[in-house]
């Protein structure tokens, strides 16, 4: 059955349901600059640009791809490039001509891209100029064939106070290949689109999962469900054309796409967008431009609170922090708390939902929690091998049913029979996310089935032992994981970051010491390493599974 206890914790100015346009993503941008023609869309290191101006550019980019290049409605264009002007402008060309956008994370070299581009089969591709070379190799070996080739630097103000990184500091290479177009050129074509505008039934986009389970997949995104969730986290988030948004997550990435894009345009609010993450750079801007509102990967959050030189007074302006991905942990929520006055609004989703199902009440958030369903969405808990569905309280995989769920996997039949079920009629996706609903609505993330740690038995959940872990004042970061152990069969590691105070000061069998006598027996991490750094994608998420194949590598040579 549909479950309704969060309603009681519903915003009382929000309603329960929404309708959502049926319009192309296109469209809220051409509304924005109708309306709203001199305003600033996007501040970019210093320099400014209208909502005019951005869309006069997302024509002259489409025209150039329909006429030029001959993109037609349903191809697949790669957008390979970091956080820009560009990435905005090309997204909303894409699917200006009816196209749809195919994301890859920049962090993505030669091979990985080979495998994008030939799932995919992608013959056009706009890139950054600092990583063509991952992308020339596969021009004469994939269906890939034509390229627009952008510069960050083009975008930068003729006097620059900001300081810029160096990606976006380097000036614009030539390149004279065949079938290679230099932004810039493209954009004095002067092309304009003659296709007609699609609807809300064409498919938009298709960002690929991060291949944690196998092979990544290409989820294939509607129109519908992309403006499901850019509306319903508009209102929700209450956006307005006067809110200044914080965009530093990836555009790449769905969180980033919607919350930090695709919802500040709809309502015309201001992008102030940074290519690379500088916490430096973020708290002096966010009081220079006033930001309001702030969608953060926890990790980013994590390293921006531990800058020495973070002020009250550099964050007054925030009206909203979120984010979702990994929970926060609760030490770091409070001190959130102590210097902004806000909590952290947590909010649960996935590539195959275009970001969020679920977010937090923002005036009553509980830290650590996935939040409630989102508008319209039926959630439910399930048994993942009898299919019975659960009660409060009880543990069971995270199923959804709602207007952001995907199409489905691009060719991949064997793999959309799996992923969905029926349940009263309805069709249900299965997350593969293990949580629990207490009594009053709220959901909670247990953990990837996958990371569960077998500890002589025992069930060992990494992200309890992480938050146990942050509650030391040593702790900036924490990533948990299973190893290998003959006796016990996996034991309980921990990786460390430290904060600046305790470096030198504290010892990892110190840490152990303190851990064994807060955790229970079977779940206090028996090692401990300390790390400057931890591996992350560049979403921010912890890559807990390359930390334990090298513990598990470590354990096979030393046999």
């Amino acid at each position: 059955m549909k479950h309704t206890a969060h309603f009681s914790f519903w915003p009382t100015r929000v309603p329960k349901t929404l309708t959502v346009p049926k319009t192309n993503i296109f469209d809220n941008l051409a509304v924005s600059a109708k309306r709203f023609p001199q305003k600033n869309a996007i501040y970019y290191y210093g320099a400014t640009y209208s909502y005019q101006q951005i869309l006069e550019e997302v024509e002259r980019i489409a025209g150039f791809l329909e006429k030029r290049l001959h993109v037609q409605k349903g191809d697949r264009v790669m957008l390979y490039m970091q956080n820009s002007p560009q990435f905005i402008i090309s997204y909303y060309a894409i699917s200006r001509i009816n196209a749809i956008v195919v994301p890859i994370n920049p962090m993505n070299t030669t091979e990985e891209l080979r495998f994008y581009i030939q799932d995919a089969q992608i013959k056009t591709g706009i890139v950054s100029q600092e990583i063509y070379d991952y992308v020339a190799p596969l021009l004469e070996q994939t269906p890939l064939e034509q390229l627009v080739i952008a510069c960050y630097h083009d975008y930068l103000p003729e006097e620059v106070d900001d300081p810029i990184p160096p990606v976006v500091a380097e000036s614009r290479r030539l390149f004279s290949k065949q079938n290679h177009y230099l932004w810039k050129d493209v954009l004095e074509v002067g092309e304009k689109p003659e296709c007609t505008l699609g609807n809300a039934d064409d498919l938009a986009v298709m960002p690929y999962t991060s291949g944690t389970t196998g092979l990544p997949k290409g989820c294939l995104h509607k129109h519908s469900s992309v403006q499901a969730n850019t509306i319903g986290g508009a209102y929700w988030d209450i956006l307005t054309p006067n809110s200044v948004c914080f965009t530093t997550l990836p555009l790449f990435h769905v969180t980033g796409m919607i919350h930090s894009m695709h919802m500040p345009i709809f309502v015309g609010a201001e992008m102030i967008v940074l290519t690379r993450w500088d916490r430096e750079y973020a708290r002096k801007i966010i009081k220079k431009k006033q930001i309001s509102h702030w969608v953060v990967i926890s990790t980013m959050l994590i390293d921006f609170l531990a800058n020495p030189l973070l002020k009250k007074e550099d964050v007054a302006s925030l009206e909203l922090i979120a984010g979702g991905g990994a929970s926060l942990p609760a030490a770091v929520g409070e001190k959130l708390y102590k210097l902004t006055g806000l909590r952290y609004v947590e909010g649960y989703g996935l590539s195959e939902t275009i970001s969020h199902t679920h977010f937090n009440p923002p005036d009553r958030p509980k830290l650590q929690c996935l939040g409630v369903p989102s508008f319209d969405v039926d959630a439910r808990i399930i048994n993942p091998q009898t299919l019975e569905e659960l009660d409060d309280g009880q543990e069971g995989e995270i199923v959804v049913h709602g207007p952001q769920v995907f199409v489905g996997y691009y060719n991949r039949k064997e793999d959309n029979e799996k992923a969905f079920l029926e349940i009263d009629g309805k069709k249900f996706f299965r997350t593969g996310d293990i949580g629990v609903r207490d009594e009053e609505g709220y959901y909670f993330i247990v953990d990837r089935l996958k990371r569960m740690i077998n500890a002589s038995g025992f069930k060992v959940w990494p992200t309890e032992v992480e938050s146990y872990l942050y509650k030391h004042p040593a702790v900036q970061q924490a990533c948990v994981v299973g190893i290998p152990d003959p006796k016990r069969g996996e034991n309980v590691k921990a990786f460390i970051i430290l904060n600046e105070d305790y470096k030198g000061k504290i010892t990892e069998e110190e840490l152990i010491r303190w851990s064994k006598e807060h955790m229970a027996a079977y779940k206090y991490p028996r090692f401990i390493e300390f790390r400057d750094s931890l591996p992350t994608t560049s979403s921010g998420k912890l890559l807990w599974r390359k930390l334990a194949e090298e513990e598990k590598k470590k354990f096979e040579m030393n046999k």
